[in-house]
């Protein structure tokens, strides 16, 4: 049974309030898959050689090149390795056969430090894709610049850039999507922490953005705010940068559930879409315990399916008790420690079945 809920958001934008509408479909799943067995579907590394997948989104509708159902990753660095560097997005079908969806030239798009594609990736209803860059030059922190938004249209061409308006080193992301309005959650981990020159700050952001999307036209941002601030962040040779990643919107409470990295917790930012003041780092529902450097997440009914860094884990959690219900390894290679620095993007379904890409193999993975 799908319970609905519609949650009105007011936004001001150059004077003017927009009031936007989205009917949220929730299922009400109330047992928890525990799910066993992991498989190797295929390779994520297209002719380009670029490696280390990081954002997984599933295709919502068959529009132009994307396809219902498969799923999209974007590559983090590029065929010598190097983080921040990386240009491409593919598609995956559930079988694991791959197809290049978009390769960004760095020269024909104006964003702030170059290419670098992020965790940051959504599929919109539309049929646009948006993505996250975080870039660098050589690979290292200290040529980290603030970055961009890329907005693509459904055959794989960039139609827009969306730089400033509080973004600064986009993350991770998630979409509240009703075809012709979208809400963008973006979470940020350069504010400061490249001047701190591996010291932990303070300044991590979540950031709300409003699109609206007209009929053979780019999407067009309305407004963007802060929603979330004073998240632990930090720069790392191995990881780039750690601070706040996976957000996961959960439609039946109207909570933002965001990944603290640095805090090994999952926090919830309340009335994420109508909130007008900042919330600070929100309130947490599970802290510790299996928690291990949570990076992606993904919500399937009651339960969030988190990918954790620095072991190889995905942790299973109840939403609602806090209680983490499951532990699965999926993956022991790479570190130290053992299955530090594989995990990052996931993709939960209904069902309980997890989709998740794999950083130590370059591979897109079925947890089942």
């Amino acid at each position: 049974m799908n319970q609905v809920r519609r949650i009105s958001t007011l936004v001001e934008a150059c004077g003017l309030v927009l009031a936007l509408t989205i009917v949220c479909s929730v299922a009400a799943n109330t047992q928890s898959p525990h799910p066993d067995a992991v498989t190797t579907l295929g390779s994520t590394v297209p002719a380009n050689g670029d490696v280390n997948p990081y954002g997984v989104a599933r295709v919502p509708r068959t529009v132009g090149r994307l396809v219902e159902g498969r799923f999209l990753v974007s590559n983090f660095n590029n065929a010598a390795n190097e983080q921040g560097t990386g240009t491409t997005i593919v598609q995956m079908q559930p079988n694991g056969s791959m197809q290049l969806f978009a390769q960004i030239d760095p020269s024909t798009v104006s964003c702030p430090g170059g290419i670098g594609l992020t965790t940051a990736l959504v599929a919109l209803r539309s049929g646009f894709v948006v993505v996250g860059s975080l870039p660098t030059t050589d690979g290292t922190a200290a040529t980290a610049q603030a970055g961009c938004l890329l907005i693509l249209d459904s055959s794989g061409k960039v139609v827009e850039t969306v730089s400033g308006h509080h973004i600064n080193g986009p993350w991770d992301m998630t979409a509240v999507d009703d075809g012709g309005a979208f809400v963008l959650f973006v979470t940020n981990v350069l504010n400061g922490t490249v001047a701190a020159g591996g010291s932990i700050v303070n300044e991590g952001t979540i950031v709300r953005l409003l699109f609206t999307t007209q009929q053979g036209g780019a999407p067009r941002l309305i407004d963007s705010s802060v929603i979330a601030s004073g998240f632990p962040e930090r720069t790392d040779p191995a990881a780039l940068v750690i601070g706040p990643t996976g957000v996961a919107f959960d439609r039946m409470t109207g909570n933002l559930l965001v990944a603290d990295s640095l805090e090994n917790r999952i926090t919830a930012i309340p009335n994420a879409l109508v909130r007008t003041q900042i919330a600070g780092t929100g309130s947490t529902i599970s802290m510790g315990g299996a928690l291990n450097d949570p990076l992606g997440v993904s919500l399937s009914g009651r339960y969030l399916f988190v990918a954790n860094g620095d072991d190889g884990n995905i942790v299973e959690v109840n939403t609602t008790s806090g209680r983490q219900v499951d532990v699965i390894l999926v993956d022991s290679s790479g570190g130290p420690p053992p299955g530090a620095g594989a995990l990052f993007g996931l993709w939960a379904l209904r069902s309980g079945e997890v989709y998740f890409v794999d950083d130590a193999t370059n591979t897109f993975n079925l947890l089942h």
